[in-house]
């Protein structure tokens, strides 16, 4: 284990809450002042924030929203894992700079969740290629309908669908291949297969050229290996590497009761951050994080009890989070609007829930410090579920997935559950305001 290795602590931080709600409009149609007030007056989910911070709702009905990202002139745009009204992208105007969207224009007619815009062009996957799209100098795209291809035949099966994205300062594109066997076992049994056959082409991250058209699976490269499903992915600017947040696999009590009970199960294991390099192996299916005991163990369909440890030859997490909470975004914070211990570090978009914790879908924070995470992991953002998890008073309001800065340092948080886009912002408070609010905190 690395000296950097984060584990899950107390989760214990001040909170604050905060929350103001927004709209938008039907296509390319700006709403009404009066409609505007109509909606605001409907009290959102109270967002929990450390004191100081903000969230507000800018949008809302956008149907499964997953990952997305800002332009430096503000338009959002946002990929949909399933289609609305034909479309799988959607751009975001606040036309009147009102802090609410009121205006939307949808393209792409396929689903998805990777998004990412890189010197002049917007990237956007489907479930099996990635596509471009060039934008003019205000950051709109010029020909919606007409994408250009960069990769295609990616492989797609039932589960685990997501094809996320990242592009590094050189223009190389990496995409995730998740695994849509959980443990790779034979089918009905718990036997593992050996070696993993979908290691081949699936159960990682491929590098690809994001400037070369009509590119096939053949014509990348498998940068990093032993990952089952990383949906949060990041490139980050400070230490030009890319960092990855892992799914952790399913039960193993189905057919190991023998090693580990139901709440060992619910427990194990670990979700978990890795900063990768070319080559890297994280270890799936052999190995798994154990964040309780600390280490890696050899997974039971590969002779392993629970207690044995596995192979040092796969890399070591940088934080590990409990298990099933579903990373499914990852940003590091290069703006200057936070207060300076968030500058760097990375937020996480949490789409599960701990059943250990009894906390989830949520946003989680790691401090930083040259490049390497240098504190424990906290709760940032809180209650998006509205509802509380111990006792449900009501289903779940909101599943947080995807994460981008703004241009003004704010951070954006899309839902895909009901297809929310939160925005949290930061303003400093003054010393008799600090004083007033202490009691809420």
């Amino acid at each position: 284990m690395t000296s950097s290795f984060l584990s899950f602590s107390a989760l214990a931080l001040s909170l604050l809450s905060l929350g103001a709600p927004g709209t938008f409009a039907a296509d390319n149609v700006p709403l009404t002042k009066a409609t505007v007030a109509a909606k605001r007056a409907i009290k959102p989910t109270e967002v929990k924030l450390p004191a100081g911070f903000s969230a507000s709702i800018v949008a809302e009905d956008l149907g499964a929203a997953r990952h997305v990202v800002v332009s430096k002139t503000g338009d959002i745009y946002v990929k949909l894992g399933q289609l609305k009204d034909g479309k799988g992208i959607y751009r975001l105007r606040d036309t009147n700079k009102d802090g609410v969207v009121d205006e939307r224009v949808g393209f792409g007619d396929y689903p998805g969740t990777g998004l990412f815009m890189h010197e002049g062009y917007l990237y956007a996957s489907s479930n099996n290629t990635v596509f471009r799209y060039k934008l003019n100098d205000s950051q709109e795209v010029v020909n919606p309908d007409q994408p250009e291809k960069v990769v295609s035949g990616l492989r797609e099966k039932e589960r685990d669908k997501s094809k996320s994205i990242a592009i590094d300062n050189q223009g190389n594109l990496y995409v995730n291949i998740a695994s849509d066997n959980d443990r790779c076992r034979v089918a009905g049994t718990g036997k593992g297969m050996m070696p993993c056959p979908l290691l081949d082409s699936a159960a990682g991250i491929w590098r690809f050229k994001s400037n070369v058209p009509n590119q096939s699976f053949a014509s990348g490269t498998r940068f990093a290996t032993g990952l089952k499903n990383v949906v949060g992915l990041d490139w980050n600017t400070k230490t030009n590497t890319l960092f990855v947040m892992q799914h952790g696999r399913g039960a193993f009590d189905d057919f190991y009761p023998q090693y580990y009970t139901p709440q060992q199960s619910a427990e194990l294991p670990a979700e978990t951050m890795y900063e990768l390099h070319e080559g890297d192996d994280a270890g799936w299916p052999y190995v798994y994080y154990d964040h309780i005991q600390k280490k890696k163990i050899l997974a039971p369909e590969y002779g392993g009890d629970g207690k044995k440890q596995g192979t040092t030859k796969t890399i070591d997490p940088l934080a590990a989070f409990p298990a099933h909470m579903g990373p499914n975004g990852l940003l590091f914070y290069t703006g200057t609007a936070f207060p300076a211990r968030y500058r760097n570090g990375a937020f996480i978009a949490f789409h599960g829930q701990s059943q250990a914790l009894h906390k989830g879908y949520l946003i989680g924070f790691v401090p930083f410090k040259n490049g390497k995470p240098s504190g424990p992991w906290e709760i940032f953002a809180d209650n998006f579920a509205g509802t509380d998890l111990v006792k449900p008073t009501g289903p779940v309001q909101h599943r947080p997935c995807g994460l981008a800065q703004g241009p003004d340092g704010s951070l954006y948080v899309t839902d895909d559950l009901n297809g929310t886009l939160f925005k949290i912002s930061y303003a400093a408070q003054s010393p008799a305001k600090k004083g007033a609010s202490s009691g809420r905190r």
